[in-house]
């Protein structure tokens, strides 16, 4: 019996625990907490449901609290659908939950904004309101903007045709322009490719994009993978783009990025008649090469070409001049192998394709490695054409004293104040996958490229900035901030 007041004390303690544990506040004083007062949804794409987006909301008070009210300001008009702990406000309804002292709630945000038909984008704005059983209020701001695109799916250009650049284009399957027919992109055209769409091409391709009003073909992924990462600095996000045997294609201020490869120009014998012509682009973030050409003529003028998982540019055989151009591999992603400039005098099997000239003139070629220029010549027959120079370039590979090969070339190296990816400015953010290449301060590109190729070529750099008297390698001037 010496026992019992214990007994009877264990359980008066045990039993009070469990009053205090669902004891609930009624205080109007006592608030649930969001860990964001603003919700805002980029772009999306009218009548397709975005990702879902989470946060959280607590209850800092030392008591439980109960949720009497969980419900969208818009009712059931609202384009947001909101699912609080796995319960979901449905038609305009509300709803009602517990949370324990201290603890949070998981809320999963998705919206589907109708499509109205419009060229601009249309934006939606609801509240998310919370009420407690003591009246206090919370409410989250929700924010998205609607755009309507024009779908077409296995669409093929058997006529000369020119898109309009009023409102998006998302393609799915892919866009072939058949021989003999052109597909015009004017200034400002958006693509937004599907998963694994491409752009094929056999008879000609024009994008026509100005500095102010580029082209841009992209995937049509507009959400986040996660938080601050799109899906659109995530590259893999779509195909790219073939030029097939008969085709050719003309680009000019357009910006192609995050596919599974940028351009591949197919050979078809004929090194004589030019195959592309690519000025003022981007072509940026592919898990495979940005630029693959074989047995082709090709001129490449004012353009960055950079963070191809595989290279950023590879040439067999043909004829190419690159002028002013950014070659760089940063590729931010495991799997990256290659280098940033590859060219050979030989196919893929190994079997001789001349090389009649491969000339680069005031580029930049660089990356991550300590070379990134790879030379390979053809085993199979030795007298095959294998021409290549450099002229007045910063590049990231062994200093070479042949200056028919290498005139005027600075070598970037640990020798130099700044090397590799320290000479772009502001440096490469990781965490965010943004990249700018316009150049640091520090770097030799800087007032070191020959005026005549750059009045001759490009006296404005990519951006349309006058490059001065004493230009830049390259494709950006680089501008002193005040």
């Amino acid at each position: 019996m010496r026992s019992t007041p214990f007994i009877l004390f264990f359980f008066a303690f045990v039993f009070t625990a469990c009053l205090d544990e669902e004891e609930y506040t009624t205080s109007a004083n006592d608030f649930i907490i969001s860990d964001v007062d603003t919700l805002r949804f980029d772009t999306v794409i009218s009548g397709e449901p975005t990702n879902t987006y989470t946060f959280r909301m607590f209850n800092p008070a030392s008591k439980s609290l109960r949720i009497t009210e969980a419900y969208l300001e818009s009712g059931a008009s609202s384009p947001f659908h909101v699912n609080i702990d796995g319960a979901v406000i449905e038609d305009g309804g509300t709803i009602s939950l517990e949370v324990s002292k201290k603890d949070s709630l998981s809320v999963f945000l998705m919206a589907n904004l109708p499509d109205v038909d419009e060229d601009e984008p249309q934006f939606v704005r609801d509240k998310l309101i919370v009420v407690t059983e003591g009246g206090a209020r919370t409410e989250v701001v929700l924010e998205a903007s609607g755009q309507s695109v024009i779908k077409l799916r296995a669409q093929r250009i058997s006529t000369d045709t020119n898109l309009s650049a009023s409102r998006p284009y998302q393609v799915f399957d892919s866009l072939v322009v058949e021989e003999g027919s052109s597909l015009t992109l004017p200034a400002g055209t958006r693509l937004w490719m599907h998963p694994q769409a491409k752009l094929i091409v056999h008879g000609n391709l024009y994008c026509e994009g100005t500095a102010e009003n580029p082209v841009c073909i992209r995937g049509d992924r507009l959400g986040d993978m996660f938080n601050s990462q799109p899906y659109d600095r995530i590259p893999a996000q779509w195909g790219g783009i073939i030029v097939k045997r008969t085709g050719s294609a003309h680009i000019n201020h357009t910006d192609i990025h995050s596919g599974t490869f940028g351009l591949y120009i197919e050979p078809n014998g004929d090194i004589t008649t030019e195959r592309l012509r690519l000025e003022n682009t981007i072509v940026h973030n592919m898990s495979g090469l940005c630029l693959e050409a074989e047995g082709s003529k090709l001129f490449v003028g004012n353009c960055q070409l950079t963070n191809g998982g595989a290279g950023c540019v590879s040439l067999r055989g043909g004829d190419a001049t690159f002028v002013h151009c950014t070659i760089g591999r940063f590729y931010a992603f495991t799997g990256g192998s290659g280098a940033a400039l590859t060219f050979t005098n030989a196919d893929a099997d190994g079997n001789a394709l001349p090389l009649i000239r491969a000339d680069f003139l005031n580029s930049i070629v660089t990356g991550y490695s300590t070379d990134e220029v790879m030379a390979e010549r053809a085993y199979a027959d030795e007298t095959a054409a294998f021409n290549f120079r450099f002229d007045h370039c910063l590049l990231d590979t062994d200093p070479v004293e042949d200056a028919s090969i290498a005139n005027a070339c600075l070598w970037d190296n640990k020798d130099a104040a700044v090397c590799r990816e320290d000479n772009f400015a502001p440096a490469f953010d990781f965490t965010t996958l943004m990249f700018t290449f316009g150049l640091a301060t520090e770097s030799l590109a800087i007032g070191t490229a020959d005026p005549a190729t750059t009045n001759a070529y490009y006296p404005l750099d990519l951006t349309g900035y006058p490059r001065g008297a004493l230009p830049d390698m390259g494709c950006y001037q680089h501008r002193v901030q005040e």
